[in-house]
């Protein structure tokens, strides 16, 4: 299975920080977050890497290269101006699923995980597997509802099992039929998902363990004190 990670946001939120440097090579603990990701990935066993990128792009290349510090191949996925996550996936398709049947795994490059990433597996039959986690305090409503190892919209549930609602990580796993009817340029994923949800097509599972959601300067200073202290 090979892996992408989105990398070609603008970090509204993060500026000024990301006036000159774009979003994944800001520093937590002296490396960037980035590199955290990629290191994960090698963990997990993956070996193919796609990235996109679209402000300062060049700039991740330049750092990264072919991915062989890392002994990975890294391949880019360019973007005159940024397609959105839905749209840069759809262009990225023909390195993540050369065959168009083989399912990919898709990482927001802003956000810190520890989950085990070789656990995420797409079941047969479905269109996308969606790793959930408990709602942060800048998220309290969630986003999907978990219930019987599927992911469902928080309208579509008994009231009884609102309570089970949880924030998608950025973290997922996607058959390429889940772009079956799209067309290049920007659009986003979520609609995809919640249409794959009506056909109870989307699976998931929680993960209770270290989660953040790099969107904000306060957000990345938290992140690189945990790492730092960690690392003594």
């Amino acid at each position: 299975m090979r892996a992408m990670i989105l990398a070609a946001g603008r970090g509204e939120r993060m500026r000024p920080l990301t006036d000159t440097t774009p979003k994944p090579l800001l520093k937590v603990a002296g490396k960037a977050l980035i590199s955290y990701h990629l290191e994960h990935l090698y963990q997990a066993g993956f070996r193919d890497i796609v990235i996109n990128h679209a402000w300062l792009g060049q700039q991740i290349e330049n750092t990264l290269g072919n991915g062989a510090d890392y002994g990975l191949n890294i391949h880019y996925s360019p973007e005159t101006t940024a397609l959105e996550t839905g749209g840069g996936i759809f262009q990225a398709l023909p390195r993540l699923s050369p065959t168009s049947t083989e399912a990919f795994i898709v990482i927001n490059g802003d956000i810190w995980c520890d989950c085990a990433l070789d656990s995420l597996q797409l079941p047969p039959g479905k269109l996308a597997h969606l790793l959930l986690v408990d709602n942060p305090e800048h998220n309290p409503a969630g986003d999907f509802v978990l219930y019987d190892h599927h992911a469902y919209e928080k309208t579509t549930l008994p009231e009884h099992i609102q309570e089970q609602v949880f924030t998608f990580s950025g973290i997922g796993v996607y058959h390429p039929l889940l772009f079956n009817h799209c067309q290049a340029g920007a659009f986003p994923l979520a609609p995809l998902l919640k249409q794959a949800m009506r056909q109870h097509l989307v699976s998931a599972q929680h993960h209770d363990g270290l989660w953040m959601d790099i969107g904000t300067p306060e957000r990345l200073a938290r992140l690189d004190k945990l790492t730092s202290e960690a690392k003594k």
